[in-house]
């Protein structure tokens, strides 16, 4: 490889790591405050944590099926262990989701799970979560306008998430009606898949991306309720696990305001400038429960114990994953 090619494909990386290291320490002191209240979550009721790590537990379950269902396999076990070993990726190497994905996406292929399928699959699942997370603050908004005056900040994020589920709605339906984003994303593929030595035909890739599309849209037409409630119900147990931490410290908030607290959180960890969104999410939680109702105190307890269930924990999980994904499909080859 010439020098100047070198150069080119190094670079960025060192920059996004670059801009990566900044952004943490700009936000390293959110960070330090909810992990500061270590000492009120242990103080709590075992009980609560039980609570609160099945809600999250169930959130990851629904995930699952959803990816077992657009991935089209009967098969449980290669789905959680790519699916936590990815998740964990997204939380500790820079790039977040997209890091997270292609994780997952190399080791479904171990599996047996073909390119073309897992490509399309989890783009599938990708924009479906999207958008469901995205219409939350609409769902909350009849609550809210109907009640009590809510914190222009909350509101805010209620029009961002309105714009961004009308922009993913339009994403869907150009890649169901068009050929050129999966002609894009085949090309994206090609590329990540070249600089672990691998080489597909890029026109050959786009074609069955376009068939794998076209199965996934005969497939679930006919099973689209099913889908959509399993989506639902990732967002949902998810957002019923930041209602029980709140619970868990006696914090009296409105649902409806609660509900658009989970969803700025969510929008903020997508932000791609941290894994996760890791001290975006920690800042904005605190401050936006705090609009919800709760004490600058409460906030950060509740936050943390969220964060532990959803963030934090997983990634040991996720670890573990791996290690049995390794073990099991060591001997299976890859496409």
């Amino acid at each position: 490889m010439a020098p100047r090619d070198q150069r080119a494909r190094v670079l960025p990386r060192v920059l996004g790591l670059l801009l990566t290291a900044i952004t943490l320490y700009l936000v390293f002191p959110s960070v330090v405050e909810v992990l500061s209240s270590w000492d009120e979550v242990l103080r709590l009721q075992p009980l609560w944590l039980v609570v609160v790590f099945g809600c999250q537990v169930a959130s990851f379950a629904c995930l699952w099926a959803l990816q077992r269902m657009v991935l089209r396999t009967t098969a449980w076990v290669p789905i959680i262990t790519t699916q936590l070993a990815g998740n964990a990726a997204s939380r500790v190497i820079p790039g977040g989701a997209a890091a997270g994905t292609t994780v997952q996406y190399r080791m479904l292929r171990t599996a047996g799970i073909g390119t073309a399928n897992a490509a399309s699959g989890l783009a599938a699942a990708g924009l479906l979560q999207i958008g469901i997370i995205c219409a939350l603050p609409l769902v909350a908004l009849p609550a809210v306008l109907l009640g009590a005056p809510a914190p222009q900040a909350l509101l805010n994020a209620t029009w961002l998430g309105a714009g961004l589920f009308v922009l993913v709605a339009l994403l869907v339906v150009w890649m169901v009606r068009h050929e050129r984003p999966l002609r894009m994303l085949g090309v994206t593929i090609d590329r990540i898949r070249s600089r672990f030595g691998r080489r597909v035909n890029q026109e050959d890739l786009a074609d069955r991306l376009l068939i794998e599309r076209d199965l996934i849209r005969r497939e679930l037409g006919s099973q689209w309720g099913k889908t959509l409630a399993l989506a639902i119900g990732r967002a949902m147990f998810d957002y019923l696990t930041l209602l029980t931490a709140l619970a868990a410290f006696h914090v009296d908030a409105r649902a409806s305001l609660v509900l658009l607290v989970y969803a700025s959180a969510a929008l903020l960890a997508m932000v791609p400038l941290t894994p996760g969104g890791l001290g975006f999410v920690e800042a904005g939680l605190t401050g936006t429960l705090a609009l919800a109702g709760a004490s600058p105190a409460e906030s950060v307890s509740v936050a943390l114990l969220y964060r532990l269930a959803s963030f934090w924990l997983p990634i040991p999980a996720g670890m573990v994953a791996a290690g049995i994904h390794r073990y099991l499909y060591r001997a299976v080859p890859v496409e």
